[in-house]
């Protein structure tokens, strides 16, 4: 009996060895459905279009514009424009009282009108050899004189008018019927502003890229959300010393006259495009320190790979160089990852479940 009982208590401590080894063994074999790698999403990289731009500030003026002044001194008679007003090219702003020009215009034609007679007896009487060819130099002359100064007084008389030398909008007047004067004195400001130019600057390293017609967007703070087109109509000749940076104007379209000169603008000059670049999410770019780096999906594992960023747009960075289109890289689940780590790719959508069915009927 005590060797049975011996026996028995062996092969339960065999059993009960059995039985540790297999639950370590099943603990250190991963549960069924578990994934092999460290789950991630990823995405192709794309061939697709992006744009290359530079963004400035600048300010809007208006495609014309002058202050209104007298050239020649006088009492201001009349007034024939309303502040705010848009005029025609040649209309008349404001008269000058012209008594006085009016009455040395008078006098400068009727002097005109008597040295012609006397030019032309003079002329009748030289052919009959009565005056010398002196004499009739004289009277020609003295027409000629008189013909001078009528022209003078007339365009005196012309100056008393002041009349718009462009069409556009005039501003607020600084006179009133009836204030005298000087010559060079403000009186009103005309602007031309259904088109406004654009002057804004760009680093000269983008010289090279700049040409004429190129398209710019322009947004002011006055209509936030909204977006004015222009083009790049001319460069200044020379880059500033200061600040390394040259001047371009631009004309901008001013539908229903809601642009105004001195209005700060935020610019976006296109510099061109390419329709056959390197796209990833914006997502799957890893910064560390000055280098950018991307974790691409090889052979179920990840793979860190450094790459050259261009242009930027919503949601997309340009690669220039380090990935081909086609590839995979992680866009989410980076932050776990080291290179070589084994790499579950998630699908972007769960798979749909199934909808319960219908119990059965009794």
């Amino acid at each position: 009996m005590q060797k049975k009982s011996m026996i028995l208590r062996r092969l339960g401590g065999v059993l009960v060895a059995s039985l540790l080894a297999f639950a370590v063994t099943a603990s250190a074999q991963p549960p069924k459905g578990k994934p092999m790698g460290m789950p991630v999403k990823a995405a192709p990289v794309k061939v697709g279009t992006v744009t290359h731009d530079v963004s400035a500030v600048g300010s809007l003026l208006a495609n014309e514009s002058v202050v209104i002044r007298p050239e020649v001194a006088g009492r201001v008679a009349a007034i024939q424009f309303n502040e705010g007003q848009a005029v025609a090219a040649g209309a008349r702003l404001v008269s000058l009282d012209s008594t006085e020009v009016q009455a040395q215009l008078a006098a400068s034609r009727a002097d005109e009108r008597l040295t012609q007679q006397r030019a032309e007896r003079a002329a009748e009487l030289f052919k009959k050899n009565f005056i010398s060819q002196q004499a009739l130099d004289d009277a020609r002359e003295a027409y000629k004189k008189a013909t001078a100064q009528r022209q003078e007084n007339e365009a005196r008389v012309a100056k008393t008018e002041i009349r718009a030398p462009f069409s556009g909008i005039v501003g607020l007047r600084q006179v009133s019927a009836g204030a005298y004067l000087k010559a060079g004195e403000d009186i009103v400001r005309l602007d031309k502003i259904d088109v406004m130019k654009l002057d804004f600057r760009v680093p000269e390293v983008y010289l090279g890229k700049i040409r004429r017609d190129q398209p710019v967007a322009v947004r002011v703070d006055a209509f936030p959300g909204e977006q004015f087109a222009g083009r790049v109509y001319a460069v200044e000749t020379a880059v500033d010393e200061r600040t390394r940076t040259v001047m371009l104007r631009g004309r901008v379209e001013n539908k229903g006259v809601r642009l105004r000169p001195g209005m700060f603008a935020r610019v976006t000059l296109e510099l061109g495009s390419n329709d056959k670049a390197t796209l990833v999410p914006e997502q799957a770019i890893v910064p560390r320190g000055n280098r950018n780096f991307v974790f691409r999906v090889v052979n179920g594992k990840a793979a860190l790979t450094e790459v050259g960023l261009g242009a930027r747009s919503p949601g997309q960075v340009e690669i220039t160089k380090g990935l081909k289109p086609g590839e995979v890289v992680v866009t989410d689940g980076q932050l776990k990852l080291q290179d070589g780590t084994p790499v579950m790719v998630l699908p972007d959508k769960p798979p749909p479940t199934a909808a319960p069915s219908a119990p059965r009927g009794s």
